[in-house]
């Protein structure tokens, strides 16, 4: 969310943020219902003190022995126009805050402007692409071929969108999240977490999911919302919470199923395991002072394509325009791995830094030792990685000849010694 003081005192920056995403000028608007919201508070509280004035004088009076009927004749109804002006004003600031909550975070300076996809920037390949002496299969073919990736079997329990892995590839899918999360806790200093996949309204108003991508998400009868990422409530673990910045980087990781809709996806990747409703992903959240959030989201970064450089597989590294980022992102790297099916990069990660959107959201702070000042924490997030398309990649860049896949090095202490994957 934006800080309305920050509109206020420069809204000609924060409407050019807004038009580097694609967006009208908002700030007229805003700063209408701010002053009309303002207004009517410095009403509210000139009536208060008018009637605690007048409840003096009438003290004063009855104490010696007055009559102040008509002074408390105006106190009553001093009161009467006291609550009137305090409930417009919290019926403005809960508009106010309304309009806030729909606005996406402005795109930090050295973000590329662009419309779409179309205006990312590369910035790096690593690791060159495998040759193959025959035409490599799609992962979903493979998949199916070896006997061990159902999606008609997925189909018959929960329609489109949904794969059953079996025997060596579910191995194969323990495997990569045992190994990603191995590798952020023990050598990059991540707390691990399992937190609950199921959350309340709050939480996702916290990240930035609602109130506008609802549609994106499942919500069960009771209530609660799936989650669509653990950034969720790995981020929402510091909600409401005044840290102490000496302890700051919090940097956390869990493993995950995760849920979406794809309400926004109909018609793309239909096929295979790269868009599904249900899938795994390791995910990376960190909690930072501002001055600390740019090192630690290239830190972050080079988290992420760790695993890819252990795991043997190209990828690139993509710096998102200001209209291809996400909601709540001032930043975001994505790395797309290398799929030989598509002879194309696909996306498997994103990196974002948030700044101080989703803690004003949030209502997470942050204090210096000794000192009684707040400020708000910046917070990131990123995929370390997506562990079904990882085993996308894995499945295509391993292929041999015969169908079978060969297991990267990284993988085969997780497969307990099975080096290759047949029918």
């Amino acid at each position: 969310m934006h800080d309305i003081k920050f509109i206020r005192e420069t809204p000609e920056a924060f409407d050019a943020g807004l038009k580097r995403r694609g967006l009208e000028a908002l700030s007229p608007r805003l700063l209408s219902i701010d002053a009309e919201r303002r207004r009517l508070m410095s009403e509210s509280q000139e009536i208060q003190a008018r009637r605690n004035k007048a409840a003096k004088e009438i003290g004063a009076i009855k104490s010696k022995g007055g009559d102040a009927s008509v002074l408390m004749a105006q106190v009553a109804a001093d009161k009467e126009a006291e609550a009137v002006a305090d409930a417009a004003a919290k019926e403005k600031e809960a508009e106010l805050e309304s309009a806030l909550m729909t606005i996406p975070n402005l795109p930090a300076s050295d973000v590329p402007d662009g419309a779409d996809e179309t205006a990312n920037v590369e910035i790096r390949k690593v690791g060159t692409p495998p040759s193959f002496d025959f035409k490599p299969k799609a992962h979903d073919e493979l998949g199916v071929a070896l006997g061990l990736m159902d999606f008609d079997g997925a189909a018959k329990l929960s329609g489109a969108r949904f794969v059953v892995l079996k025997g060596a590839l579910a191995r194969l899918e323990r495997a990569l999240g045992a190994f990603m999360l191995n590798l952020h806790t023990r050598e990059f200093g991540y707390l691990e977490v399992s937190p609950p996949v199921l959350v309340k309204d709050t939480a996702l108003y916290g990240t930035g999911q609602l109130p506008k991508f609802g549609e994106d998400l499942f919500r069960t009868e009771q209530g609660h919302w799936m989650i669509p990422t653990a950034e969720v409530p790995l981020t929402n673990l510091v909600s409401g919470e005044i840290l102490d910045e000496d302890k700051l980087p919090i940097r956390m990781t869990a493993l995950t199923n995760c849920f979406r809709s794809e309400a926004g996806a109909a018609g793309k990747d239909t096929r295979g395991m790269i868009r599904q409703h249900q899938f795994q992903k390791v995910e990376l959240v960190s909690i930072t002072s501002p001055e600390q959030s740019e090192e630690e989201h290239q830190r972050m970064l080079s988290c992420a394509e760790e695993v890819l450089k252990r795991l043997g597989l190209a990828y690139r590294v993509v710096a998102l325009c200001s209209g291809d980022m996400g909601f709540s992102a001032r930043k975001t790297y994505d790395i797309e791995v290398w799929l030989p099916a598509q002879n194309a990069y696909r996306e498997i990660s994103s990196c974002s830094n948030c700044g101080d959107f989703q803690a004003l959201r949030m209502k997470a702070r942050c204090r210096k030792t000794g000192e009684k000042s707040t400020r708000p924490v910046h917070t990131l997030n990123g995929s370390g990685l997506a562990v079904g398309r990882t085993l996308v990649a894995v499945l295509e860049n391993y292929q041999q000849a015969d169908g079978s896949i060969l297991v990267p090095e990284a993988l085969k202490h997780y497969m307990g010694g099975i080096e290759v994957i047949a029918p």
